[in-house]
């Protein structure tokens, strides 16, 4: 999709309907702005409905101060201006009050953007800007005043968080990429303590290089192609709706008949992606004119030595995550339905998917289908695209239900001997 090619209106609603779809604000609650060309500021209204914004709610005020549109501008637009004056550089303002982020501005305290390490380059450096009245000139001070020192990411005490970026889209990818590693941290705090990544190891991620493959032209797509292509593109979607992905994390792959695999591409919006935007790697060449994953040679190194994997999927949920970001160990025999689909889970340190693809995919087996990277990822394969998917929402599932079983009481795992009669009874 060619966000930028949508009317600031439209970016606007589709916006704040993803962010109200999702939980993270309110029917009164959140207001997002976008500066236009021409230096108009066009921002969500005052007092309407977040979860039934049309384009023709959305209020414009021009550079001359001008405001048209039927309804009242946001009450924050003061401190919108106030940003886009000291900041030229952003175009797009995003507010809101998703309850991850309000129980860190409670407690006064900023997400760890260093458990995983692709937040801190998402997010860049995030500050915390003192509590005032909503619309009130000081609160408008206190922020811009943060974003005047260079932060594209301040929390609000009391409040919630706001981002800034170059447009809405990429303001949008802050906070909700925010939002999931205050989540993977609260969850992590429930399960041990939180391990956090040295700036020498989160360049090492950030620097990940792309997979140099020779491009190649597709003359032919066949029926399987066509059919793989419009599945992946169904579960990619779910999976964000299940909140198992955000915007551009979480790395579908899928093999064809003929040895080659499809897989998503990098840094597309995962809610939005087509079956033309999936990318197909054969013989060790990329479909020309596109991007694959940067993990593409750790999945091609899977489907090399194990012909029976049929689909793998590197995801980054943030129950599981709670555990990849910790020492504690996960441990699968909670309901016979979770040893069954993900049996033995190994743990690899972290970084071993980028340093070393053949050893991690040699650490897949069949009792062993799932891998937790430490601080990164987690690995998932299976026969067929819907058998994956199928295990990581098991394994998201069964951590959810492990932390939440901490605040009842100890847990009891399935024991040694119920293990075996699970195996005899499933054949495993």
């Amino acid at each position: 999709m060619r966000f930028d090619l949508l009317h600031p209106a439209d970016q606007l609603v589709m916006i704040m309907n993803r962010i109200y779809q999702y939980g993270m604000t309110t029917t009164s609650g959140g207001n997002l702005s976008i500066r236009d060309a021409n230096g108009d500021i066009w921002i969500t209204p005052s007092s309407i409905d977040k979860g039934s914004l049309t384009r023709n709610d959305i209020m414009r005020v021009t550079k001359d101060g001008e405001i048209i549109g039927p309804h009242k501008p946001s009450v924050e637009l003061p401190f919108h201006r106030d940003i886009y004056r000291l900041r030229p550089d952003l175009n797009a303002i995003l507010h809101a009050h998703p309850p991850t982020l309000v129980a860190f501005s409670l407690a006064r305290k900023i997400p760890n953007t260093r458990l995983v390490p692709s937040v801190s380059q998402i997010c860049g450096e995030v500050s915390m800007a003192k509590y005032e009245v909503p619309g009130s000139e000081k609160l408008g001070e206190y922020l811009s005043g943060e974003f005047a020192k260079g932060y594209n990411t301040v929390m609000m005490e009391n409040h919630g968080v706001c981002c800034g970026a170059k447009d809405l889209f990429h303001a949008f990818m802050a906070f909700e990429t925010l939002d999931f590693c205050g989540r993977i941290e609260i969850d992590a705090r429930k399960v041990g303590t939180p391990n956090e990544l040295t700036q020498t190891q989160i360049n090492l991620d950030t620097s990940k290089a792309h997979p140099p493959l020779d491009a190649f032209v597709a003359r032919q797509i066949s029926s399987e192609e066509c059919a793989a292509r419009r599945d992946m593109c169904q579960l990619i979607h779910r999976a964000y709706d299940q909140r198992l992905f955000n915007s551009t994390q979480g790395t579908f792959s899928q093999r064809l008949s003929d040895g080659s695999f499809l897989i998503t591409p990098y840094y597309m919006d995962r809610k939005y992606l087509e079956p033309e935007d999936i990318v197909r790697i054969k013989n060790g060449m990329c479909e020309e004119g596109k991007t694959p994953s940067r993990s593409t040679l750790l999945h091609q190194a899977i489907y090399d030595r194990h012909p029976e994997i049929g689909s793998v999927i590197v995801a980054h949920p943030p129950a599981i995550m709670a555990f990849a970001c910790t020492d504690a160990e996960f441990d699968s025999r909670t309901i016979p339905e979770s040893y069954i689909n993900l049996r033995n889970v190994k743990r690899l340190p972290y970084a071993s998917s980028t340093l070393d693809p053949e050893g991690t995919a040699d650490a897949l087996s069949e009792t062993s289908p799932v891998l937790i990277v430490s601080n990164q990822c987690v690995i998932v394969s299976g026969s067929t695209l819907l058998n994956a998917f199928d295990r990581l929402e098991v394994l998201d599932y069964s951590a959810k239900a492990i932390i939440a079983a901490k605040d009842i009481g100890p847990l009891v795992m399935i024991t040694p001997d119920e293990v075996k009669d699970i195996e005899k009874a499933f054949n495993l």
